[in-house]
């Protein structure tokens, strides 16, 4: 692709103003130097004067086809948060018309799906991410820094959890129990979990998975649990949960030194849906990204956390503003993407076993020729 002039301000067409839109995206991509939102696609009045509200300025659309239809594109980048089912169709047209694209995650609804899309950006020379921000969850840039300082010694169990207490349906498409809808928490907080893994351990060799509908009502996995085989010899065990009513540490990672419990989530995602924005500091008292004192995580060996074992680890900031700010030097500067489709193709690969492991009750072998 073209590398765009240093200064020249980007122009994002953002389609969908759902929680991934309004919540995520278009906070995010406002509070990125060189990045303006230039126009948000929904065809709901309601969003529409939301938009408006949040984001004075800004085109409205009803068709994502306006951002890449006509004499020239409308915009530079397009960011699609839109209903899963429609990922795929909407990327292949914005690559297809030249136009860069963001998809939140899950890209697909398979491995070979994300890698046609892979292949299409690079037949095209059209940059394509993949919007996995919770590679830039306090949490988990705490862990990677202690697994590279050797702090855990070679890890042997890596557990991780995303579990809410959510008892009642709150309905809509994520609910809902239609393949084409690629619903259920396992392509939700499930891309989450796994992209995680294999991000801190490599590829993954084995997966075996157990999803249960437990709420009354439900159509699609709200308990899922998944552990995954890495070529690394390291077993993650990984849990996705919308009925749990004890959480438990979000990680706990054990190696042949020490291990690392962190309880709690990264603060981005609640100070976004309260309004606050990466560098206002406005109403908080925390800086962006950051936790105080008593949730910091705990490391070390031979008694529990809860106890008063080990020894209380400093949490990075959060840091969900560096991916546009990575997406924008890509577009800039033409280097690679921050999180790339070849990358969400794999963590497709490993959903896609789950879910057949938890259909058929085996364990699924993701090396060629793997039974």
């Amino acid at each position: 692709m073209n590398a765009i002039a240093p200064g020249t301000p980007l122009r994002v067409g953002l389609v969908g103003y759902g929680l991934a839109g309004s919540v995520f995206h278009a906070p995010l991509v406002t509070a990125t130097p060189g990045l303006v939102l230039d126009t948000v696609v929904t065809s709901d009045p309601g969003r529409q004067a939301q938009a408006r509200e949040a984001h004075p300025g800004v085109r409205i659309a009803a068709d994502a086809a306006e951002l890449w239809e006509g004499p020239g594109p409308r915009v530079d980048l397009v960011v699609i948060a839109s209903p899963n089912k429609t990922h795929v169709p909407l990327a292949t047209a914005a690559l297809t018309a030249g136009v860069p694209v963001v998809v939140d995650k899950p890209l697909a609804a398979t491995a070979a799906e994300a890698d046609a899309l892979a292949d299409l950006s690079e037949r095209t020379g059209t940059f394509l991410s993949v919007f996995q921000n919770r590679r830039w969850d306090n949490d988990f840039l705490t862990l990677r820094r202690l697994i590279a300082d050797g702090e855990l010694g070679e890890i042997q169990r890596f557990e991780s959890r995303f579990e809410r207490w959510r008892p009642q349906l709150k309905g809509g498409w994520r609910e809902s129990g239609a393949p084409e809808e690629i619903g259920g928490l396992l392509y939700d907080l499930g891309s989450h979990v796994v992209d995680q893994a294999l991000v801190l351990f490599g590829p993954a060799v084995r997966v075996y998975a157990e999803a249960d509908v437990r709420r009354p009502g439900a159509e699609t996995d709200d308990d899922t649990f998944i552990a995954l085989t890495h070529a690394s010899g390291v077993r993650s065990h990984l849990y996705v949960s919308a009925t749990t009513a004890q959480l438990g540490p979000r990680f706990r990672a054990l190696g042949s030194r020490a291990g690392y419990v962190k309880y709690g989530l990264d603060p981005q995602e609640a100070a976004l849906r309260d309004g606050l924005r990466p560098g206002s500091g406005a109403g908080s008292d925390q800086p962006w990204g950051e936790e105080p004192e008593h949730l910091w995580g705990r490391l070390g060996s031979g008694e529990s956390p809860l106890t008063g074992g080990g020894t209380p680890v400093p949490t990075l900031a959060g840091d969900y503003p560096a991916y546009y700010a990575a997406v924008a030097a890509a577009l800039r500067e033409g280097g690679p993407a921050p999180v790339g489709a070849r990358e969400a193709a794999r963590c497709l690969a490993v959903l896609e076993a789950a879910r057949v492991s938890s259909r058929d009750g085996v364990s699924v072998d993701l090396r060629p020729g793997g039974a």
